[in-house]
Formats: structure tokens, sequence, C-alpha cells
């Protein structure tokens, strides 16, 4: 990276620097479960954070190629209704 990069005060103090972002921390997928639980965590965000009523309504989710390959079902990820809700 070129030393004319903007540095934040505390970017400067800890000496960070380029692309890297704070509390980045690498995972290594070790086992079949481990890997299926993160890709439904990806496909599902979309719905988490309120941008579609459904995971299927994502258009830019490598859902839709599982679901072209017949590894997952387009209703079987799920939808608003089943994500919890806080209570008063």
């Amino acid at each position: 990276m070129p030393r004319t990069e903007r540095l934040s005060a505390t970017r400067r103090k800890r000496a960070e620097r380029g692309v890297w972002q704070r509390r980045y921390w690498e995972h290594t997928l070790t086992t079949e479960l481990d890997y299926t639980s993160h890709i439904d965590y990806i496909h599902a965000n979309p719905l988490k954070h309120g941008y579609v009523n459904r995971v299927q309504d994502w258009p830019y989710s490598s859902f839709h190629r599982y679901v072209h390959d017949g590894i997952l079902a387009l209703n079987g990820c799920g939808d608003i209704r089943d994500l919890p809700t806080v209570s008063d």
C-alpha cells in the first residue's frame, strides 16, 4: 500500500494499514456440518437484516445455484416468519 493512504489516529497508533479489517479472524472449515452451517448463515443474512422476506428473494445469492443443483429446496432455507422475535 502506498504511504499516501489516509490513516485515522487509531489506525496510526495501532500501526494498522492496508486492506485488512480490524477484528478479522481466520476460521478453517473442518467438517461438513461446519461448512453447511456457514453456507446457511451466508444465505440467511439478507433475510436476517431485513432486505428480503424470503431467502429466495435475494437475487445476488449463491442460494439459487444450490437450488438449481438440487442441493437445497427452493423453500428450504427460510423466510421472515422463521426468524426469532423479541417479546416486549
